[in-house]
């Protein structure tokens, strides 16, 4: 993925025609909002990084609020990529976030020294994820609905989760090679999978972190290497006279 240029601190967002409102992180930082209201209240700011900081540390709180504003990352060098969480993520998340931010099981937010999963303490080649550190997730092109394109999180571990990987998936996970060499499509065997993204979704799993960068830009990272950062889709191009 390429790394946003210019001043983090500044956020540009356009609105239609007219020109682009300026935010500064530094100088009008959004009042701390709950996890459950953020997304309603400000939808645009969430893309700063002083959004994520007066979450206090309650970054399960901060992921469910982008699920359910339909965020998106700039992911492997421009394409714009909707955040989405399975069902039973979304439900783990959001208990966390209602314990508090000094929750066990808080997501982690890596430093911007970790720019590689390989860079983690105690990296593996397994399929494993805690739903904290490392995730279990997927990128999806051709998805019903929204994007098109998503970045969807699943719950990992004992618990089933009818949208997380498959038997295929999990058993055949060799997500550290280049994905030119890997199976593709092994989520369609998923009905809950299906049903919400289409039976002709492209598919291929990865395993994903958090990170910041030097700018304190929120990225996530899939094992191979390709990443996104947080930031807001591009308006629409508008119509003229309804021929483009």
């Amino acid at each position: 993925g390429r790394r946003p240029s210019g001043r983090a601190s500044m956020l540009l967002i356009p609105i239609g025609l007219a020109g682009v409102v300026l935010f500064s992180s530094a100088a009008t930082r959004p009042p701390r909002a709950s996890p459950k209201c953020a997304a309603e209240a400000m939808p645009p700011v969430l893309y700063a990084p002083g959004t994520r900081a007066s979450y206090a540390g309650n970054l399960a709180g901060f992921l469910v609020d982008l699920h359910e504003a339909k965020a998106t990352f700039n992911f492997c060098g421009g394409m714009m990529f909707q955040l989405a969480l399975s069902d039973k993520l979304h439900s783990h998340l959001s208990a966390v976030s209602s314990r508090g931010a000094s929750d066990a099981q808080q997501p982690v937010l890596h430093d911007a020294g970790k720019r590689r999963m390989q860079q983690l303490a105690g990296y593996d080649k397994t399929g494993a994820a805690d739903n904290a550190r490392v995730f279990h997730g997927r990128e999806v092109h051709s998805a019903a609905g929204g994007m098109g394109m998503v970045l969807q999180l699943s719950l990992a571990g004992e618990e089933e989760d009818a949208e997380g990987w498959t038997k295929k998936e999990l058993s055949g996970y060799d997500g550290w090679g280049h994905d030119s060499s890997r199976k593709w499509n092994l989520a369609r065997e998923a009905d809950a999978f299906r049903a919400k993204w289409g039976a002709q979704a492209v598919t291929l799993q990865h395993r994903f972190y958090l990170h910041v960068d030097a700018q304190d830009n929120l990225w996530l990272s899939a094992e191979d290497g390709c990443e996104g950062y947080l930031a807001a889709a591009p308006p629409a191009r508008p119509k003229v006279f309804g021929l483009f």
